[in-house]
């Protein structure tokens, strides 16, 4: 009777389908990872298929992890928390399903143009103009129907988890905006009205910012929401979670400039660049210790809530990438890691381990709220969890391996001045560290494997229960 009410209270029909498509991609983008990971490891997987080769299916990967998963829990999530802490149903179901029917239409659109070629080449933006124009409608109709229920919330205060999400949404949206200004010479060909040096400065202003709002501003609203319900704790420092919304929110803008230390880019742009970003440091450690202590008095909860486990590991793993990334920008560490693995674990641990950790959690726990019922299997979620953190740590950790044995590769010098190494003899010395990744990535993917499996048992157990319950009530 209760579960009756709440559905016609909230609208949680669309956060279903988002939650299921969510995990769906999860597995699909991460396949595409393992595959792309053992191509570089063995080039013979390309089979000398245009459309299977790695330059073909890297934008694939990244678009699927990033906007196909990503986005799906993003949506899943803000539709879902902003009906229960405003206390009010979305403003439009219209809309929210156009949002749906729209994202998944775009992903579709990108499985079929990327392997064929079709991409602007721009990092995190390779869909073509028509494609962007469609994203941005159905990125507004997502950002206005979230922003018009909180409008006619019935509570007084807006929760720091929806000021996150707002913050995303209103940046996301003038970030892809202008970085995807192109003037198109065919239906899938156009060219970016910016030029040279003033491109990459745009798109690196959109390519962090793709990660610092949309992968960090996003997933925080997640962590600030999921996180103490979870853990059935009020958040440790309300105080401290807007300081670091506003802190995200004016610092993280600035961070672009050092994609492009040691470049055409003037050098007081990337200077300015990595001193912003060692700054940020303070209020990113600060949302994470905020979210870390919201178990205080409650630490046990994590020997038998493997939910909760996901939503705290995150947390660790957002902690060190945010770390690890404003020490990659200074120009002493750059000269050593830019264009090596270094960078590649780095965007890793924040993926797998920040990223895809806690939207993992947040799932389970939306599962469980949306069908009311408890997950098919808590041996499962807690395999699931540990086949994560398992595979996350093996694929990094081979990453910053590669990276820093790169680095030094490729500026060791003899004494009579001439590189020690070859490209070839530093290509040759990865190999063992590609296999050692495609490994980690492997067992990452069988957990989403995993994860899907529980999921889609869950949904037939939840069915089945109330078949039975209507049966008994018929009775």
């Amino acid at each position: 009777m209760e579960a009756t009410q709440t559905e016609q209270k909230y609208n949680f029909e669309v956060v279903r389908w988002f939650s299921i498509m969510a995990v769906v991609y999860l597995v699909v983008g991460t396949l595409v990872g393992v595959i792309i990971a053992s191509q570089l490891a063995w080039p013979v997987l390309n089979f000398d298929i245009a459309e299977l080769t790695f330059g073909r299916l890297r934008p694939l990967h990244t678009n699927a992890v990033i906007f196909a998963f990503g986005g799906c829990v993003l949506m899943a999530t803000a539709f879902y928390s902003v009906q229960r802490t405003c206390g009010v149903r979305l403003w439009s179901d219209k809309m929210a399903w156009f949002t749906f029917w729209g994202w998944n239409v775009i992903i579709v659109l990108a499985v079929i143009t990327l392997p064929l070629g079709i991409t602007q080449g721009k990092e995190y933006a390779e869909l073509e103009w028509p494609i962007d124009l469609l994203i941005a409608v159905v990125w507004l109709s997502y950002s206005f129907n979230f922003a018009m229920t909180i409008a006619k919330r019935k509570t007084s205060h807006i929760y720091v988890s929806n000021w996150f999400f707002l913050g995303m949404m209103v940046m996301i949206t003038y970030l892809h905006v202008v970085n995807s200004l192109a003037i198109p010479v065919e239906l899938f060909k156009s060219y970016s009205v910016f030029s040279g040096v003033q491109d990459a400065m745009i798109q690196w202003w959109w390519g962090h910012n793709a990660v610092g709002f949309y992968l960090t501003a996003g997933f925080l609203g997640i962590m600030y929401y999921f996180v103490p319900k979870q853990a059935g704790r009020p958040v440790f420092s309300y105080r401290l979670s807007v300081i670091h919304f506003w802190a995200l929110m004016f610092g993280y803008v600035w961070l672009g400039a050092h994609h492009l230390q040691y470049t055409a880019l003037p050098d007081w742009t990337g200077s300015i660049g990595a001193a912003v970003s060692l700054a940020m440091i303070i209020p990113s450690w600060g949302g994470a210790i905020n979210g870390m202590m919201t178990l205080s008095g409650a630490w046990d909860k994590l020997r038998t809530d493997y939910i909760l486990r996901f939503l705290i590991m995150s947390l660790a793993f957002y902690a060190m990438s945010t770390f690890e990334g404003p020490v990659m920008s200074a120009k002493t560490v750059n000269a050593l890691s830019h264009y090596t693995d270094w960078t590649v674990g780095h965007v890793h641990s924040g993926a797998l381990g920040w990223v895809a950790m806690v939207g993992a959690g947040a799932l389970y726990h939306m599962v469980e709220k949306l069908w009311n019922t408890r997950m098919y299997s808590a041996s499962l979620v807690n395999l699931h969890f540990w086949m994560a953190t398992i595979g996350t740590v093996i694929y990094i950790t081979s990453m910053w391996v590669s990276g820093i044995m790169q680095g030094l590769m490729w500026r060791d010098y003899d004494e009579f001045g001439t590189l020690t190494y070859t490209f070839a003899e530093s290509v040759a010395a990865m190999h063992p560290y590609y296999a050692m990744r495609a490994i980690g990535g492997l067992i990452f993917w069988a957990g989403g494997v995993v994860m899907l499996y529980n999921v889609v048992m869950t949904v037939r157990q939840a069915a089945g229960q109330r078949s039975s319950s209507a049966a008994a009530a018929t009775a």
